[in-house]
C-alpha cells in the first residue's frame, strides 16, 4: 500500500517536481508527507470506514482524497459539496492541494455559517481544520431552557478535532461558546511571514518549524515557554512559565468548577475521558473512570444549558492543543468565562482570576 502510495505521490506532484533540485530532493519531500499524519495509510482517519466500505459523505471532505477533491469541485463536481461517498484507505496526499481547484480556494465557510475571504495558501488547510461545531450549534441547543434545569433534549456537543484554524480566527469564526455581554479576541494576527498555516507548519511533514519562532522569542529553549503577556491569568501565583501554562492551569480549574456544578447543580457528578464521548456519569464522584466506565451507554446525561456550555468550551481547549499558538487570548477568554458562569451558581471564589 505504501508503496503504491508512493508511486502515485510522484506521478502527480509535478509543481513539487518543478520546484525540486533534483529526484532525491522529491523522494526526501515524499517521505516527509508519507510519515505525516495526512499519509498515515493504518491511521483511524482513513481506515475507521473500513468495514462500511466506503466514507460517508458528511466525513468524506477530511477523510479521503477523493471526498476532498469531490468538495474542491475537481472533475465536474459541485464545488463547496460532496456528493459521493469517499473511498476507503484514501489518504490526504498530493493530489489533495497540487491541483488547480485547490490553488485558487481563497475563502472557507466556517460551522458558524461565517464565510472567510483571503486566506490565501491557508485556505486548503483551514476546510478541515476547522471543527464541526460553534458557538451557534451550542446557542441553538440550548435556547428557551432554563440555564440550570436538566434537559432530556440535551446531549454533549463535540467541536471534532484538530480544530486549529478556527481557533486562530477566534471571534472571526466562534469557535467557542462566547457569552452575551463579553468581547471575544479575533484572528490572531501574527508577525508577516508567521501569519499562514504554512508560514509556521512543514507543507508535507506538517511539523512545526520552530527556529523562526526561536529567532524571535529569545531565552526561551520551546514554544510553550514564549509568553509576551504577563498577567497571572489563572491567578496560581506563578507566571514564570509560558502562555501555555496559564492555559492549562484554568482548563483545570474549569474542569474542578464543571465537576462541582454537575454534582451541586445537575445532579449526578460527571468526569471526562479522552475518548469519545468524553464527559461520562461519575456515580462515585471521584472522577477516576474505570474502563467499563467508559462507554456509551455511561455517557453523562444530565445535562443543563449551563452545564453543557462549559463543558463545550472545555473541549475546545482540550482538542487544540496548539491553542497557546494559534490564539491564547481567545483560549484563555473561553475558558474564563466559562469559569465565571458556573461560579455565579455555585459561589466558587474566583476573585483571584484575571480575564485577558
Amino acid at each position: 500500500m505504501r508503496l503504491f502510495v508512493l508511486c502515485l505521490a510522484a506521478a502527480l506532484i509535478v509543481p513539487a517536481l518543478a520546484r525540486s533540485d533534483s529526484l532525491e530532493g522529491l523522494e526526501r519531500l515524499i517521505a516527509a508527507w508519507l510519515d505525516s499524519p495526512h499519509g498515515d495509510t493504518r491511521a483511524l482517519s482513513f481506515t475507521y470506514w473500513n468495514e462500511q466500505g466506503s466514507v460517508p459523505e458528511s466525513c468524506a471532505m477530511c477523510h479521503s482524497e477523493t471526498g476532498f477533491l469531490d468538495f474542491l469541485g475537481v472533475g465536474g463536481h459541485t464545488a463547496g459539496q460532496v456528493d459521493h461517498p469517499g473511498t476507503i484507505n484514501s489518504v490526504i496526499g498530493c493530489a489533495s492541494c497540487h491541483t488547480a481547484e485547490a490553488h485558487a480556494l481563497d475563502a472557507v465557510t466556517f460551522p458558524s455559517g461565517v464565510e472567510v475571504e483571503g486566506l490565501g495558501s491557508s485556505a486548503t488547510c483551514m476546510v478541515c481544520h476547522q471543527g464541526r461545531q460553534s458557538n451557534d450549534q451550542v446557542a441553538d441547543r440550548v435556547a428557551g431552557k432554563p440555564e440550570d434545569a436538566v434537559s432530556e433534549e440535551l446531549a454533549f456537543v463535540n467541536i471534532h478535532y484538530a480544530a486549529s484554524a478556527a481557533t486562530m480566527l477566534g471571534a472571526e469564526a466562534r469557535p467557542g461558546y462566547q457569552y452575551d455581554g463579553r468581547s471575544y479576541a479575533g484572528r490572531f494576527m501574527h508577525v508577516p511571514g508567521a501569519d499562514s498555516c504554512v508560514a509556521c507548519h512543514a507543507p508535507h511533514s506538517t511539523a512545526v518549524e520552530t527556529d523562526g519562532c526561536l529567532a524571535c522569542h529569545r531565552g526561551v529553549d520551546e514554544l510553550r515557554d514564549i509568553r509576551t503577556q504577563h498577567r497571572d491569568f489563572a491567578g496560581t501565583g506563578d507566571r514564570s512559565g509560558g502562555i501555555h501554562s496559564e492555559i492549562i492551569a484554568l482548563q483545570s480549574q474549569l474542569m474542578d468548577a464543571i465537576r462541582q456544578y454537575a454534582a451541586e447543580i445537575a445532579g449526578m457528578p460527571i468526569a471526562y475521558a479522552g475518548s469519545f464521548p468524553y464527559f461520562f456519569a461519575d456515580p462515585a464522584g471521584t472522577g477516576a473512570l474505570t474502563p467499563d466506565q467508559i462507554t456509551r451507554e455511561n455517557r453523562y446525561q444530565n445535562w443543563t444549558p449551563r452545564l453543557l456550555k462549559a463543558a463545550y468550551n472545555y473541549q475546545v481547549a482540550a482538542k487544540d492543543p496548539g491553542g497557546y499558538v494559534h490564539n491564547p487570548r481567545y483560549i484563555l477568554q473561553i475558558l474564563h468565562d466559562s469559569l465565571t458562569d458556573l461560579a455565579g451558581v455555585t459561589g466558587l471564589d474566583i476573585s483571584h482570576l484575571s480575564r485577558p
